[in-house]
Formats: C-alpha cells, structure tokens, sequence
C-alpha cells in the first residue's frame, strides 16, 4: 500500500459517503460528504477494535498526524492503550488547572476575603494578578518550591518594591495554608523564605505631638468643612486614639450609652481580644449629635456611596490634606502616637493605662494579662482628662498662647 501525499491529502474531495484514505498502519483520513477531514488510527487492543481521533485537516497536517500515529503504536506495543491513556492526560491536565495557584488564590480570595474593606481587598487582588499569577499562577500549587517562589518575590524586589514584596509573601502563605487545609498541598514553602528577602525600611508613622502643634490641629479638625460624618471621625480620631479601621468601622451597636463606653468584640480587634473605651463627655455629645443623622443605619460613619458600608479607608487622611497635613505630618494612625506621647509626657498618666487603652498587649507583674475591664475606672478619668486637654490646647490655639500643664483630674 502506498503511502499518501501531501497533496492527495489536501486535495481529496468529498463524495456521497465518508470515504478512508489509507495511510498505512492503521492510519487513515476520513474524508466527510460534507468536506471535512479528519485523521483517525484504527487499533487492536486487549482483541477489540478501537478508534484513536489524532485531529482534523488542516490543523493536523499529514506530517503531524503521522508523529501522533508513531506515538500510538508505541504505547500499544507497551501493552497501554491510547484512548484510555488520552483520558488520563486529559484529567490530570484538568486537575492541574484547577489546582493551579491561580485557581486556588481565587478561590482562597472568595473564601476569605470577602469581610475585609473593599481596599484591602483591592490591594490583595492587585498584588496576585500583578506579581503573583504571571509567574506562578498556572503551577499546580503542590509542586511550587521555595526557590521558585523567591525568584517571583525578588521580581517584586528588584524594583524596589521591598514592603510590597513582603506583602506578597504573607499573602501567598495564606494561600499555601488554604492549600494545605483543602487537600491540594502538603506543606507552605513560604514559611521557608523567612530572612531571604530585604528588611523594609522602617517607616514610622508620622505624628503631631507638640503641644503648640496639637492645639492648631484641633483648630484645624473644628473649623473643617467635609461632611459630618468625616468631621465627627476626625474629631474622635483625636479623643478616642483607636486604630483607624476600628474608628471607621464603628457601630451603633457597640456603643453602651448607659455605662457611657464603646464595647468592641475581639474580631474586630488586631489583638483578637474585645476592648472596652471609655466615652468622654466630648466623645459622647458628638455621638449623640450623629446619631440624628446615621443612627438608623449599622454604621456610625457611613460610606458616602452606601450607608451599608463603611467611611472610606481615605476618607480621614483626605481631610487631614484637605486641612493642610500630608502624610509626612499627620497620618490618621499618627493621632494613637499623639496620644501615646503626650498622656505619658506631658500628663503623666500611668503607662499602662495608655497602652491597655490603644488595645496592645499589656501584661501584669506575673506576666498575666490584663482584662478588658482592668483599671477601668483610672482608664475612664483619663479619658475625659485626655479630651479637657486637647480642649484647653484648642482655646489657646485660638487666643495664640499655648500653656503646657497638668490637666489630670
């Protein structure tokens, strides 16, 4: 039997019923009444008769359907069959695309991404399908090594990107771990990167914390013309001295008008542990004053485009340029550090009622921790000396004659 051409092949024609041009050794094209023309490897396996589709013409040239047709009869002279062992290349390559890093970030994302602000969210998705998923993102999670995984965060690195890089590394040992509990992969290879990246710069916070300085700040925050809501989240930004994401994120619900505190629950906080403020008289006025205008909603600062979301992440460093503070200034974390500073300082409270109030880790002289109701009382006198304070700073701000004293009561 002779063997076909290149242009018998492409010049076969069509007739009334499929017709096969034989190749030799099993392998045909069948032409279709309707013109196709598909390449076909007719078998024996195990005594039965099979058919191996191997492409249609002319995406499958003459050429490459025979190097198909060579790689088939070898697996059927090694006792495997190549329709079955198709199917399993087939399955595994699906696998492997499920298994992906790729398709496991995003279904990590989705699973566990969906309560944080829209920002984080944001600046994690963007850091996946920027940095991560170019690189990495088509490797089945399983086999990614520790190596690999530093060549993609140095990527980030070269160009100078050190904290972002680090960032990375956290997300994609996130990522690993959802891996590991979901089956996909037996161990987190980031874990094993600990040190090889650079240090990130340290970059404190900036912070207004003399006196002359927090009084005109407060000038500032009073005659601020934004929207009520951002106005109010400057204004207990100041007395309350929380994390930004916990002034934000406060709720109507949280707040204990009878026992004049703000009770926060332990999943809100960085530390994992609930968290008592005590409310000034300043804090609780302002409170009661926006509760006329967001009280019906979850939120005590609303986002702007919902009342179902929360004030922006933005929305209290905004004003604080808008009031002429850039970020190398005052930053809307920099009022913990003014507090921080000047209740030990310039008031001399007890320094471990100032950290148990900015919610860190404070233990007693056995090494216990302190609860959420320790010194309770002491906490809530400094409060209201903490606010009498920015008080008398504000007025002689204002009368241009700043006086720095003892405001403890």
């Amino acid at each position: 039997m002779s063997k076909l051409t290149a242009t018998e092949v492409r010049q076969a024609k069509p007739g009334s019923k499929p017709r096969k041009l034989a190749d030799g050794g099993g392998l045909f094209l069948l032409v279709q009444p309707n013109g196709g023309k598909c390449w076909r490897y007719k078998y024996r396996f195990a005594g039965k008769e099979k058919l191996l589709a191997l492409g249609t013409y002319p995406d499958v040239s003459l050429a490459e359907a025979r190097k198909q047709h060579q790689e088939a009869r070898k697996k059927v002279s090694q006792g495997i069959d190549p329709s079955e062992a198709r199917k399993v290349e087939k399955l595994t390559r699906h696998q492997a695309a499920v298994d992906s890093f790729e398709a496991v970030a995003r279904e990590w994302f989705h699973t566990k991404m969906y309560d944080r602000s829209s920002s984080h969210q944001d600046r994690t998705m963007r850091a996946l399908e920027k940095d991560l998923f170019p690189h990495i993102g088509n490797r089945p999670i399983a086999t990614i090594t520790a190596p690999e995984l530093l060549a993609t965060l140095r990527r980030i690195e070269s160009r100078g990107a050190v904290e972002t890089a680090h960032r990375a590394k956290q997300t994609t040992g996130q990522v690993f771990r959802y891996a590991i509990a979901t089956g996909r992969a037996e161990r987190d290879p980031s874990g094993d990167l600990k040190g090889a990246l650079a240090n990130p710069k340290k970059k404190h916070l900036a912070a207004i914390t003399d006196p002359a300085e927090v009084g005109r700040l407060m000038v500032s925050i009073e005659s601020f013309q934004g929207t009520p809501a951002v106005k109010a989240a400057l204004r207990l930004s100041a007395l309350l001295f929380q994390r930004p994401g916990e002034i934000r994120g406060m709720e109507w619900s949280e707040i204990n008008w009878g026992a004049e505190r703000w009770e926060l629950s332990a999943d809100k906080m960085k530390m994992k542990q609930p968290h008592i403020v005590p409310l000034c008289r300043q804090a609780l006025e302002l409170l009661r004053e926006l509760h006329r205008l967001t009280g019906r909603g979850r939120y005590v600062f609303p986002s702007a485009r919902g009342g179902s979301r929360q004030l922006s992440e933005n929305g209290v460093r905004t004003a604080l340029r808008t009031m002429g503070y850039d970020n190398e200034t005052m930053t809307p974390h920099g009022f913990r550090a003014m507090a921080r500073t000047l209740l030990d300082e310039g008031l001399g409270y007890r320094v471990d009622w100032i950290e148990h109030q900015l919610a860190h880790a404070v233990r007693d002289a056995n090494g216990r921790a302190y609860n959420r109701t320790s010194h309770l009382e002491g906490r809530a006198a400094m409060m209201q000396g903490w606010a009498d304070y920015l008080d008398t700073l504000k007025v002689q701000s204002q009368s241009g004659n700043v006086v720095v004293g003892q405001f403890r009561k």
